[in-house]
């Protein structure tokens, strides 16, 4: 079969590591996660190492050339093989609503629109293990305090445990991207729920850290808080001072204080 040639258009780098492949799979405890998503196999150097030919894992790709390849590659698991688009797609419709596990080689231009679409569907997804640049991988996994510590790190490790597993150098793709990639995984917290409302817990996520090195005072000003919520010393802080329950004490004061959402 002819190789698939990298879409610049579509952020592909193609990994040619087997050995960093074999790492990528191991990741994911198939004995645990028995249904599993991959995201952007491309020519599938990563799919070989997946249980795909028993049924276990679906593929979806965007590019159709990709699809044609691994159609060809994989003739007897035509159904198994989605063309289409991760962010767009309905995956309540995939695996018959049953939860199952994502795994990839990211696109850097989608990986953190990847992670919110996740996020979203936590309830279906327990597990998440990806490649993305090494930047970004750090971002999710970083604990408050920090300048990486940014709106991924609060609100990825507020429902996952983050961990960042190992980097993987620019030589082992084709093409060679400029940076490192990096690998990480997010286990889903089992029984945690928000003890207040989601949406505005996000909406003040992003807009502490769209002014990072401001006051929460001065970034959720547009807010029109109340002067009494706001004396609160919580407002002197900076966000990336703030942890996952941090942000949640913050919101359910401002809840508190019939702060619409």
């Amino acid at each position: 079969m002819k190789a698939v040639k990298a879409k610049k258009k579509l952020g592909q780098h193609f990994l040619k590591d087997l050995t960093i492949a074999s790492r990528i799979a191991e990741t994911l405890k198939f004995d645990t996660y028995k249904k599993v998503l991959e995201i952007g196999p491309g020519m599938g150097v990563l799919t070989q190492y997946l249980p795909f030919k028993k049924g276990n894992v679906n593929l979806i790709e965007i590019d159709t050339d990709s699809i044609e390849y691994l159609r060809n590659k994989y003739p007897l698991n035509h159904q198994n093989i989605i063309e289409g688009d991760f962010l767009k797609y309905d995956i309540n419709s995939l695996f018959n609503n049953e939860p199952f596990a994502i795994i990839g080689n990211f696109p850097y231009n989608i990986s953190t629109q990847i992670v919110f679409k996740t996020l979203e569907h936590r309830d279906q997804i327990p597990f998440f293990s990806g490649m993305f640049q090494k930047e970004v991988a750090e971002r999710i996994c970083e604990p408050p305090g920090t300048k990486k510590y940014g709106i991924l790190s609060v609100l990825a490790q507020l429902f996952y445990t983050a961990t960042y597993e190992f980097t993987v150098p620019p030589n082992v793709f084709n093409p060679p991207p400029k940076v490192d990639s990096g690998v990480l995984t997010l286990k889903r917290k089992e029984n945690y729920t928000l003890s207040c409302n989601e949406k505005l817990l996000f909406k003040i996520v992003k807009m502490s850290f769209q002014q990072r090195r401001k006051t929460i005072r001065n970034s959720l000003k547009t807010l029109q808080l109340p002067e009494n919520i706001t004396e609160d010393s919580i407002f002197d802080l900076r966000p990336e001072k703030l942890s996952g329950d941090d942000f949640i004490a913050l919101t359910q004061k401002i809840e508190d204080g019939t702060i619409p959402n």
